[in-house]
């Protein structure tokens, strides 16, 4: 008499179903505004989940975290974790991977995960799809949206110099026409 053991495992998303969510979550998370006060406090927030984190707490895990306005002024930027050269320190080279998924965001305007997940589904190299070698196209880097109501002359002028977060991207809804700041 055999034995079979068959444990059920759900299948693996494919990257075009996780190309999809990513793009879903980056729709529906659009904000009415966000200032370098929210900047501070959604880093300070994410820093803190973090470090009670399991990836932190018994992994020993890392962090770096930089908000920053579309035109790459910071806004805010810590690490968690110890300076170092060990799998889980933060490193320089952490900062500059980081600076490579934001480069992603700011070139596509989508998330890093979005644009690999992406590449994945059309199986295709970032050299196919024409894109410099200094992005890192791999999860890290999100966009940030703010949404306005109203456009003018005058408020176009005023969402320019609202430009802030990580990276964020400014649209202005006039009826069913977008105008995007970039």
């Amino acid at each position: 008499m055999s034995l079979y053991y068959h444990s059920y495992r759900p299948m693996q998303p494919t990257d075009a179903e996780l190309a999809t969510k990513a793009l879903d979550e980056e729709t529906a998370y659009r904000f009415p505004s966000f200032s370098a006060n929210d900047a501070v406090t959604l880093g300070l927030s994410l820093r803190k989940r973090f470090r009670s984190s399991s990836r932190h707490q018994r992994l020993g895990r890392g962090l770096i975290i930089s908000i920053q306005t579309i035109v790459g002024h910071t806004l805010f930027s810590c690490t968690v974790g110890d300076l170092g050269t060990t799998v889980g320190d933060v490193s320089l080279d952490s900062w500059t991977s980081l600076d490579g998924m934001i480069a992603v965001v700011r070139r596509t305007g989508h998330s890093s995960f979005y644009v690999e997940k992406g590449m994945g589904a059309m199986g295709k190299t970032p050299k196919q799809l024409g894109l410099p070698p200094d992005l890192r196209i791999h999860g890290g880097g999100e966009p940030l949206v703010i949404v306005t109501t109203r456009a003018s002359a005058k408020m176009a002028s005023e969402l320019t110099f609202q430009r802030i977060a990580f990276p964020i991207w400014l649209q202005a809804s006039v009826g069913s026409k977008k105008i995007s700041y970039e």
